[in-house]
């Protein structure tokens, strides 16, 4: 029998035996331990780790294999299959580079995730949906509507098992419920590098303000807007003769590479969240 890959991925409070307890169990699964990291939060007092491995076990054995650890330290843990594709819907507006940028990298291949649909309030990017070969499906937001229209993403997240929503440039606040139900499942690109520049037109106040650097940060969605666990920042140098338009668009470069790899740490099981910070294994 071929051996299968699997990732596995835990959070506890910290304590002595963690590491000798789930390498026990995995090897009394039969797996070969590949790959390991792990690390404990000074301030937060919480343990986290990420291993691969393979295994002649099937997953179901190797879940009953670490259930008993599992249990004896209070984890919350996953496991998961090595280059399994995560379940994707995305959400955007107008703005098409970071939709762009996550579909041509899942196309090519080097993004582990499969995009069921895609979500806007508008019809700009549906010409680029069909590129793709994706259902686009247009749910005009308004202040009256906003209820009925996130009742209806909810039903398509439902109806198509979505692991993970990513916000491409969706320009709407999610509700307050929403961001609840989505809670370490939901991924924003800030077309900034907060926290700074918040609101709106953030690089027009970046070069009002004679900034050296401009970056983004993708983050994952809470109920305080732009204020959710970080996954991943990246910033560029800029300087005095470049215009307001060339930041725009030194940004959006930016804001693509960095939403794609966020989404590519958290579909490969790299991030794990540790109250409102992450901790990413590279």
């Amino acid at each position: 029998m071929t051996d299968s890959a699997f990732v596995v991925t835990l959070s506890c409070p910290d304590r002595p035996g963690i590491v000798h307890a789930v390498a026990g169990a995995l090897l009394g699964a039969g797996c070969n331990i590949a790959d390991s990291q792990q690390y404990g939060s000074p301030t937060t007092g919480n343990f986290f780790m990420r291993v691969e491995a393979t295994t002649s076990s099937t997953q179901a054995e190797l879940t009953a294999a670490l259930q008993p650890v599992a249990e004896t330290f209070g984890m919350t843990w996953q496991i998961n299959p090595v280059g399994r594709k995560v379940r994707t819907i995305i959400l955007c507006s107008k703005d098409a580079h970071c939709l762009n940028d996550l579909l041509f990298q899942q196309r090519t291949g080097t993004l582990p995730i499969e995009v069921p649909a895609i979500v806007s309030n508008h019809r700009d990017l549906e010409e680029l949906a069909d590129f793709y070969g994706i259902p686009f499906h247009h749910i005009p937001v308004t202040a009256e509507t906003k209820p009925q229209a996130e009742a209806q993403l909810l039903k398509l997240i439902a109806e198509h098992d979505v692991e993970l929503t990513v916000l491409a440039r969706y320009m709407q606040v999610l509700s307050n419920d929403l961001c609840t139900e989505l809670n370490g499942k939901a991924i924003n690109i800030h077309h900034s590098f907060l926290p700074s520049f918040k609101g709106a037109k953030p690089y027009h106040q970046a070069h009002a303000r004679g900034v050296k650097i401009i970056g983004a940060t993708a983050h994952y969605v809470t109920a305080d807007l732009d204020e959710g666990p970080i996954i991943e920042q990246e910033v560029i140098r800029v300087d005095h003769a470049r215009t307001a338009a060339q930041f725009v668009q030194m940004g959006r470069d930016v804001e693509g590479r960095t939403l794609v790899q966020a989404v590519q740490w958290h579909a490969e099981h790299r991030v794990l969240l540790d109250g409102t910070r992450t901790v990413v294994f590279n």
